[in-house]
Parts: structure tokens; sequence; C-alpha cells
């Protein structure tokens, strides 16, 4: 059966994956689907790459990049903690842009035709909003659908944008005359379909939050793909032997250097080969050339990482919590440290702690120098390695991107 699947994303490039997300829209192609994928003009190119039609649209709903931030050193340790809290919710929940967005996503349908499923980003609350309206269900990809949250637990910060975010919630419905069906309940809304939530792990990744997950979910592990490109000579020049340690911080949060310099100083000294990727954030030159001076001479710094050639040959990696990154170093088998820069990342750290497959570690404690113990404990600990073999083949076992697009083709309407 042929069915029409539209994809929507915030236009940044990492919020393709949340460990399958693209993968699961070109497995649906593969078998016969009409897949179109809606976005912001800046990924156009990196999605039509991989063979799928493109929609830009003129809003996604997404606030990036927020405005900048006030320095936390002028500000008192609550009032950053609030700032943080509302920044997140403004990247998500604005208004003005979400309503814009879904203004957008209604008036597509109309002019070519509404999809039979609506597959989300899960961040992007247009995409939940627009779906109500055009009357098609909604699948969201990368993350679990959770049960409400006991208000009493929460802290004053978070029950107050709670209650901002209920309001916000209200006046957008309101807008549209819609009842919210595409998100949760409770203190703190989240975008939560009734349908589907796909999830790129296992269900003992959530193994701490098991009694909130709520039934819609479907735990499909991933797949790794053999490399469609040559390998890069900079790595063909690497003897096999030579232990690499990968250290990113994604696509987005690339401006923290010295996370850069310290973890490659403490790969380094426990025999790792340091394989840094900075992305493709401008640096400026006199910074770039302070980061080369910190790094150790083994280092190979690049902006971009083939994780299908590197991944294979590296033995720790070291990054910042995104949830593709996190998901790659989980597939290949990976021990992980985490030093979550912002948001969901925390909440990646804390699963690869929980799963003992890797370290949680926070700014706090790399500026305290516990990089280097952290890479040398992972370096020794043979029951770390073992573990994050055991995952690696769990999550291939349950059938990744394939299984993934089975299940959405369930909500299809005959």
């Amino acid at each position: 059966m042929s069915a029409s699947f539209w994809f929507i994303s915030a236009p940044l490039y990492s919020h393709t994956d949340w460990g399958g997300f693209l993968k699961t829209a070109l497995a649906l192609q593969a078998s016969g689907s009409r897949v179109l994928w809606i976005s912001g003009e800046a990924i156009r190119g990196a999605v039509q790459a991989k063979g799928l039609a493109f929609h830009t649209i003129r809003e996604t709903g997404w606030l990036w990049p927020p405005p900048p931030a006030p320095d936390p050193a002028t500000l008192h340790p609550q009032d950053a903690v609030t700032l943080r809290y509302t920044r997140a919710l403004n990247t998500w929940l604005s208004e003005d842009i979400v309503a814009e967005a879904a203004h957008a996503l209604i008036e597509l349908a109309a002019e070519i035709g509404a999809p039979d499923v609506i597959v989300t980003d899960p961040f992007l609350s247009a995409s939940a909003l627009a779906a109500e309206a055009i009357g098609v269900p909604m699948a969201v990809c990368g993350w679990p659908a959770q049960g409400d949250l006991n208000a009493q637990f929460l802290f004053p910060v978070q029950r107050h944008l709670g209650t901002e975010s209920q309001r916000r919630l209200a006046w957008l419905c309101d807008q549209f005359d819609l009842k919210g069906v595409n998100f949760s309940g409770g203190p703190t809304p989240a975008i939560t379909s009734p349908h589907l939530h796909l999830c790129y792990f296992t269900s003992g990744w959530y193994a701490a939050e098991i009694d909130q997950m709520l039934p819609q979910n479907r735990f499909v592990g991933g797949s790794i793909d053999a490399p469609q490109e040559d390998a890069p000579a900079w790595l063909n020049e690497l003897p096999v032997s030579a232990p690499l340690a990968v250290i990113t911080l994604g696509s987005v949060f690339t401006g923290d250097l010295g996370f850069f310099s310290w973890a490659a100083q403490a790969a380094a000294r426990e025999g790792f080969v340091p394989v840094v990727a900075i992305g493709w954030n401008p640096i400026a030159p006199e910074k770039k050339a302070e980061l080369i001076r910190a790094l150790p001479k083994s280092t190979r710094l690049l902006n971009w990482i083939p994780f299908d050639h590197v991944l294979p040959r590296a033995q720790i990696m070291i990054h910042h919590g995104g949830m593709g990154t996190t998901h790659y170093a989980a597939m290949y088998g990976l021990p992980q440290i985490v030093v979550p820069h912002a948001a969901d990342q925390r909440i990646q750290a804390r699963r690869v702690a929980q799963a003992k497959v890797g370290l949680h570690l926070t700014a706090h404690d790399v500026r305290q120098g516990m990089l280097a113990e952290a890479v040398r404990a992972l370096r020794n600990d043979d029951r770390v390695r073992r573990t994050a073999h055991d995952l690696a083949a769990e999550m291939s076992a349950l059938g990744g991107p394939e299984r993934a697009a089975e299940s959405l083709m369930g909500l299809v309407r005959p």
C-alpha cells in the first residue's frame, strides 16, 4: 500500500537524527511510500542529498538561535536557573512563531493535499497543532511518551514555567479552535502523540523511567550502515592498531573550545589518538590558533567525522549528549563520557550512566580536571566495555528504521 508521509523538523541538521529520524524516512520511501521532508531552507541540501523530496516552510516554530543570554556572572544563581528554563521553553513554545508555522503547514495541506501521517521532530509544537487541524495522525520520532509529572516533585521554577506553558498552549489551541490532542496534560505540557512514539533505543535504556512510559512507545533500536564512500585519507594514514578517542560537541555547541582541548589532553595521556570534530560554526582565526596550540600533537582536528568509518576503529567517545551522538556511540558499543551542555543532553547523560555504558560529568567536573580520571577509569574497565557491546547487540536486534517504518505504516487509515 502506498501512503503519504510528511516528516517535519527544525532547520538544524542535528534535528534530522534523534537516532533514526531521517533513516526512517528513507526506509519508508524504499518500501514505496511517498515521503516529503518539511523544514527550513538551511537543511534542504543535506536532506535532498539523501534522496528525499524537500519543501521549504517559511517558519518551523523552532526559535533558533535564541536571543543572547546575559553573562551568568551577573546573575543570582536562582535567576540563572530561571533564565535557562525560560530559554528552553521559548525555543519550542513561542506563541507567535509556533502559530505562524502551524498556519504554514495547514496552508500547505490545502495546497498539495494532506498526508496520511505527520512524523515529527519531538520538539516542534507546530506539527502537533497542524496534525490535529488537518485531521491526520501524528507520530513522534526520537523521544518517548511519558505520563504526567507529579507537581509536588517539581522545583518552583518548573511549576511556574509549567503554568506559563499551559497558558501558551491554551492560547495556541484557541487560535486554531483545537483541543490539543497531541499534547500531554499535567503540570508541564509536552508534545505527545496518542498514537506512536518511536524510540531508537531499547526499553532497558529507559529502565529508571519505565514506570512513566506510555503504551504508544515503540522501542526499535537502530542499525549500522555500511560506508557509502571511501575512508578519508587521514584515517587510512593511522595504524589500524591505534586506539581512537572521538571527541565532539555535535553541530551546535561547538564554541566550547576548552572542552576540546581538555578532552584531547585527557585522551592522549591514556594512549588514545584524539579525533576532534569542531563542526562548521565560524571560529575566529586567533581562537582556532589557540585551540591548535592546546591540543596534543597526535590530535586529528576536523570539522566533521564520518562516523561509519571512524567509530568501528574507536574505543571511547567523549561528547555533549546529543541524542544522535549518544545513539551512534551506543550502536557501535563504545564507552562514553558525556558532558551535557543544554536541555535534553542532561537526560542522555543520566541514561548513559544508568545503563552503565559510560560516565556523566558536569562542566564543573571538567574544569576540576576530572576528564582525565574518567578516561582512565573507562579505559581500564572491562565491564563497561562488555555492557556497551551487549547494548549495541540488543539495539541492532530490534530492527531499527525498518521496524520504525513498519510501525508508521500501521497508522495509515484504510
